[in-house]
């Protein structure tokens, strides 16, 4: 198992898909696909691939899904994979690409080295990394499956049943302009923002919510009071009517100090995600919890502030659980995973395609 392992990893993240230019390395994955497991492959308008295969030593009809996306976050090009002491790491200066590649290996040779599985249907996505764009957009007609799982997150132990709303909120600040040596006749629209989100709370709001000011730019020259100033604020909470309070708190409060400062401000706001969640009873949580129980691990169930693909999946009717790859560090240089971490989790999906025989 170990050298199908590296020698399929390997293959999959020395071809370049930073989000929005995976193509090619999603065309691949249908190539081996086909070749490896005679599985029968489509790409919906989006770009999105499915891949198909037929029942191994089971009578069983109905398929399940197994999900990963297929982007990688940068620096990804040209990656560089070294295996040393077990652990798999990249050898330049970019992102290993375990996020989300690992999954789509340990998929693969799950299904290569079951003895008997039902019909599968694995969907690969796109542009993940770049707010669930693929599953937002994924023709359902070309998924059958009622069930499934995304292969996308880190412990090998937890099942993550839920994820967050996350609202995106766009704060335009129109103050007025003046010379820099006569301020009061010019109103700061970089004084009212910084006003507006010294009196936000920021970070950890509570256990299930987070709000973040992630932009903030203004001005156009040093020796003039700025007009205009615009900050991107986030808030995402696992409950949707606290992230539509947040949002609202956070809007009033710019409206307030605007006000009062003799400022406008134009707000727009954006629900990229909804908060779900997934029943502990559901099946795909309850042979999840026996596959991992199998492979010898204690699972845990879990909801988490950031978001996956089951969140889009679970939208579109499919119940949708989330397990993880052995990876470690994503999104970062010093992404890496241990080899018999990804044995681990090729152990699990093979007792999820056990169970479902």
């Amino acid at each position: 198992m170990k050298s199908e392992i590296s020698r399929y990893f390997f293959q999959m993240v020395k071809i370049n898909s930073e989000s929005g230019e995976e193509q090619n390395f999603l065309q691949f994955l249908s190539e081996l696909f086909k070749k490896e497991l005679n599985a029968q492959t489509v790409f919906d308008n989006y770009g999105n691939l499915i891949i198909k295969i037929k029942a191994k030593n089971s009578d069983k009809k109905e398929p399940i899904l197994f999900c990963c996306h297929g982007d990688t976050v940068n620096p990804g090009k040209e990656i560089e994979p070294e295996l040393k002491d077990g652990i798999i790491c990249s050898r330049g200066d970019t992102v290993l690409g375990a996020d989300d590649k690992a999954g789509i290996t340990e998929i693969l040779v799950a299904l290569k080295e079951s003895s008997q599985h039902p019909p599968v249907e694995i969907l690969i996505t796109r542009q993940e990394e770049m707010g669930l764009s693929g599953s937002s957009c994924l023709d359902e007609k070309l998924i059958s499956a009622k069930n499934g799982y995304v292969i996308d997150t880190e412990a090998l132990d937890e099942i993550i049943v839920g994820g967050p709303t996350r609202i995106e909120i766009t704060i335009k600040v129109i103050g007025k302009a003046a010379h820099a040596v006569e301020p009061q006749n010019g109103i700061s629209a970089i004084e009212v923002a910084a006003n507006g989100i010294s009196l936000l709370k920021t970070g950890w709001i509570d256990p299930e919510t987070t709000v973040n000011v992630g932009l903030i730019e203004g001005g156009h020259v040093l020796n003039a009071v700025p007009e205009k100033a615009t900050i991107q604020i986030e808030c995402r909470s696992q409950k949707h009517q606290k992230c539509l309070q947040q949002s609202n708190l956070i809007k009033k409060t710019f409206q307030t100090v605007a006000r009062a400062k003799g400022a406008k401000v134009e707000i727009e706001t954006n629900m990229g995600i909804k908060a779900y969640s997934i029943s502990e009873n559901e099946d795909v949580v309850k042979v999840a919890k026996k596959a991992i129980q199998s492979a010898g691990l204690k699972p845990q169930t879990k909801i988490i502030c950031g978001g996956t693909d089951a969140t889009n999946l679970n939208a579109k009717g499919i119940k949708t659980a989330v397990l993880g790859t052995g990876g470690k560090l994503p999104h970062s240089k010093d992404e890496n995973i241990a080899i018999k971490d990804m044995e681990k989790a090729v152990e699990i999906c093979k007792g999820i395609l056990k169970e479902y025989s």
